[in-house]
């Protein structure tokens, strides 16, 4: 009986933080972080509001934009990914709410969401608003209409956040940034990674035509690999090795998810690749050392 109110009473709890507005926690430095649903008080209160305050309060809206989203814009619901612990979040999201205040857009079609940077919980935040909306990079701004994603904004603007915006509700011919992460998101949502491992041949120049850097589809694959898709994260980590064959990270990255596989064989030829290229890499010595001792 103590051990079923126990759990009761912990689940409870876990309930309670999820559902709490501008929930903080402590990373492990001790600093301070929002996850889960937040708003602009949240922003504005403790350690965040320095950094805040000086994005927002110092930045020039484009007028005769603002002027032309007021009426349109408010026909869109709007829902932002950001983390408080990430640079890019740091300077765009304050802009960003400069520019809805300029333009009137109401609170009630705003949702904004914290996300966490750690190990367990990459990208993600307590409730997991972010599953199946391909939150790889924040900030993300999605725009709905009608209750469907019409576009978004990734990490920051193509030109400015007024500007996007503007492209977004007029044309809809606004492309995100990171067009290899967003289409090997759509090719796996619609085609098996058999059939795309046929078709490889032609899909990787395509990728390396537009990805950005081996960085686009490893942060992409974490994103995967954090949310448990395994075997989507293999995938991905495996595209980019073929990609960016004379890169140590990309085989880094592969070889963690194979050990999260808990294939040791692959793991350790990743690892050892990467030592190939980087022989002083502590990283991959540490890591072969680890799977020998489980092999």
């Amino acid at each position: 009986m103590k051990r079923t109110v126990f759990f009761i009473t912990l689940l409870s709890l876990q309930l309670c933080l999820s559902q709490t507005l501008n929930h903080i926690e402590f990373d492990e430095k001790g600093n301070e972080v929002l996850l889960g649903e937040i708003n602009k008080s949240g922003l504005t209160s403790n350690s965040f509001n320095s950094w805040f305050s000086e994005n927002h309060d110092h930045y020039l809206v484009n007028k005769a934009i603002i002027k032309k989203l007021k009426d349109s814009l408010k026909e869109y619901e709007i829902k932002v990914f950001l983390g408080t612990w990430c640079g890019d979040s740091k300077k765009e999201v304050p802009r960003f709410y400069r520019i809805i205040e300029a333009a009137k857009f109401p609170d009630s079609q705003l949702q904004v969401i914290a996300v966490n940077k750690t190990n367990e919980a990459y990208k993600q935040n307590p409730n997991h608003e972010e599953k199946g909306l391909n939150i790889h990079r924040v900030p993300t701004f999605i725009f709905y209409k009608n209750g469907k994603e019409v576009n978004r904004i990734v990490e920051h603007p193509k030109e400015t956040l007024e500007r996007d915006m503007w492209s977004i509700i007029t044309d809809n011919k606004y492309t995100p940034n990171y067009v290899a992460a967003n289409y090997m998101e759509n090719l796996l949502k619609t085609k098996s990674i058999d059939s795309l491992k046929l078709d490889e041949a032609n899909l990787l120049p395509k990728l390396a035509e537009y990805v950005k850097g081996s960085r686009e589809l490893n942060t992409y694959g974490y994103s995967l690999l954090r949310s448990k898709q395994i075997e989507k994260a293999l995938y991905i980590f495996d595209l980019n090795t073929k990609i960016f064959p004379y890169k140590h990270n990309v085989y880094d990255s592969l070889g963690e998810a194979y050990f999260e596989a808990k294939n040791h064989n692959e793991a350790l030829k990743n690892y050892y690749k990467v030592l190939s290229l980087k022989p002083d890499d502590s990283n991959a010595l540490e890591m072969i050392e680890k799977i020998k001792l489980k092999t």
